[in-house]
């Protein structure tokens, strides 16, 4: 019986180790991708409010056409990129927090075969 106790007292520890490990590194993830989704943010405002003041500037149709054409392709880019890089960290905030847990799934799984 005491045996048994110390069995789930240990399993419990490795538990609240592995959960704090994944909090830790949860966390850091989160504020990672705050602070990129901050940047993308300020920069693209800049840029349209760059664009703005292109436009009010203008003479010409033509010109603001290109400048907006110009705007848009940028902009489009820029925000592909983005996904792209806020995927990336998403991905590696998956598998950085599930990292403590592995070994102790790789404990209960082959148990329950």
């Amino acid at each position: 019986m005491i045996q048994q106790f110390e069995t789930i007292q240990k399993a419990s520890k490795d538990n609240v180790d592995a959960a704090l490990k994944a909090f830790g590194v949860t966390s850091k993830s989160v504020q990672t991708i705050a602070v990129e989704a901050t940047d993308y943010a300020k920069k693209s405002f800049e840029a349209g409010t760059a664009t703005l003041e292109k436009l009010a500037a203008v003479k010409t149709l033509d010109k603001a056409l290109e400048i907006q054409t110009d705007y848009v392709k940028t902009a489009f880019e820029g925000a592909v990129a983005q996904m792209t890089k806020m995927g990336e960290l998403y991905t590696s905030l998956a598998k950085d927090a599930y990292k403590p847990f592995e070994g102790i799934v790789a404990k209960v799984v082959p148990a329950t075969k």
